[in-house]
């Protein structure tokens, strides 16, 4: 075994061959795809639940004159509960789904086509960091507004609607304002009270939807590379650094315990500090070059 502490950089970096490198990547490549195949079901689950709930209340609220109307609601707050789950899944969807898309674009692109498509020399070395410290890749406002805007909007449209022509029509229609007011009413809680929560809800949600459009630091699965970057992948690392960085008093303890179980003179191999980690600087980016060539 040769002495650790006499060991130089290029001693312990390893020069893989480029069959070596092709046939892990390929293998990385298949599990981060069924990675991101599995959280894709799991988000068309959460939909799935958030329809038929829907869809089971409109039909009994519906079915009879004498049902409630107050259920639609009530299964309104139910999928709102549905969107914040799905909007959770959605993140952990998008860890896979971005690494999915950095391979596909910085390295079988390039393997494809290497003379018509450029050569990005950060996506091995923005693999390399976020593997070594994973992190959400979009914020829970962005995942909640995404998809509120593709599936969920359209089902709180449908409840709103539904809960209007529910008071409206029965047990017959409602010929003014003021009876539809009064056929509202939900226990001792007044009609116009109802009224107003429910379209504060609606109108919030529909504010909400609009206002986090410009929320885009997702990569995509069908978005072209010039339509995203790694940046905002990096500003989430540097964030994450940061926040490793900040409780200071708990590394210092952590530190001088090793130093007590280590001893200033035992010349034992030191052990690396993995809230450094991602900012040494990694040239994986190297490798592709060759595998290319």
């Amino acid at each position: 075994m040769p002495d650790r502490q006499s060991a130089t950089a290029a001693d312990i970096k390893r020069r893989i061959a480029p069959a070596e490198f092709n046939t892990a990547m390929s293998h990385f490549y298949r599990g981060e795809v069924q990675r991101s195949n599995v959280w894709r079901t799991r988000l068309d689950t959460t939909t799935y639940w958030a329809v038929f709930t829907s869809a089971a209340t409109l039909s009994f609220s519906f079915s009879s004159a004498t049902n409630p109307h107050f259920l639609i609601p009530i299964n309104s707050i139910l999928v709102a509960i549905f969107l914040v789950m799905e909007a959770r899944r959605y993140r952990y969807y998008e860890i896979w789904a971005s690494r999915v898309r950095v391979i596909e674009t910085g390295y079988l692109a390039q393997m494809l086509a290497p003379e018509s498509v450029p050569r990005d020399q950060e996506w091995a070395s923005h693999l390399a960091s976020d593997l070594l410290t994973p992190h959400f890749t979009i914020s829970s406002w962005e995942a909640i507004g995404r998809r509120l805007r593709r599936n969920y909007i359209w089902i709180f449209m449908l409840l709103a609607l539904s809960w209007n022509l529910k008071v409206y029509m029965y047990p017959d229609p409602a010929y003014n304002f003021d009876i539809f007011i009064q056929r509202a009413r939900v226990g001792l809680v007044p009609g116009w009270i109802v009224f107003i929560v429910g379209f504060v809800f609606n109108a919030a949600l529909f504010i909400f939807a609009v206002g986090t459009i410009r929320l885009r630091e997702a990569t995509g699965e069908v978005l072209p590379r010039h339509q995203f970057s790694l940046h905002p992948l990096q500003r989430m690392s540097s964030w994450t650094r940061a926040a490793a960085t900040t409780g200071g008093a708990t590394v210092r303890r952590a530190k001088r315990a090793r130093q007590r179980l280590r001893g200033s003179s035992s010349g034992e191999f030191k052990k690396i500090d993995i809230t450094q980690t991602p900012d040494r600087k990694i040239h994986v980016s190297e490798t592709p070059d060759r595998v290319i060539k």
